[in-house]
């Protein structure tokens, strides 16, 4: 993925690069994690993950990776990612959504992104994010 959209090519910088590989990556899903985990207003959100993020840690991180860019670290593993039908057991509405981008949001700031970096970022999360949405509200 670059700046301008989500695909790849030889003479193209990817975000996974841009934001320093798998090091970057785990940096972002650990500090969104940290946010969801710490922040009260977050609490209905992360009780939707149970009683550890470990699990919601890995996979979004390896999902990242190969959205980003890298390695298809998620497909290798998993398969297709499925994102929806994944997702489909869980009650997701605008809030759910909008904590969600809050939490990447914050993460990207907090890791000092560049605004133009996190801001096409927080576009593209929000399509997926809204995609996701499996009732009203």
């Amino acid at each position: 993925m670059t700046d301008t959209d989500t695909n790849s090519t030889s003479e193209q910088t990817t975000i996974f690069e841009v934001i320093g590989g798998e090091p970057g990556v785990r940096a972002l899903v650990e500090r969104f994690y940290d946010i969801m985990d710490m922040d009260a207003d977050l609490k209905a959100l992360r009780d939707t993950h149970g009683t550890t993020l470990e699990p919601a840690r890995e996979k979004l991180f390896l999902y990242l990776c190969g959205y980003f860019g890298g390695p298809q670290h998620y497909i290798e593993r998993f398969g297709h990612p499925r994102l929806r039908a994944r997702h489909l057991p869980f009650s997701i509405g605008v809030r759910e959504r909008d904590q969600w981008l809050l939490c990447m949001g914050r993460a990207m700031q907090d890791l000092s992104y560049p605004p133009e970096l996190s801001d096409r970022l927080l576009e593209i999360f929000f399509g997926v994010a809204d995609w996701m949405r499996n009732r009203d509200g």
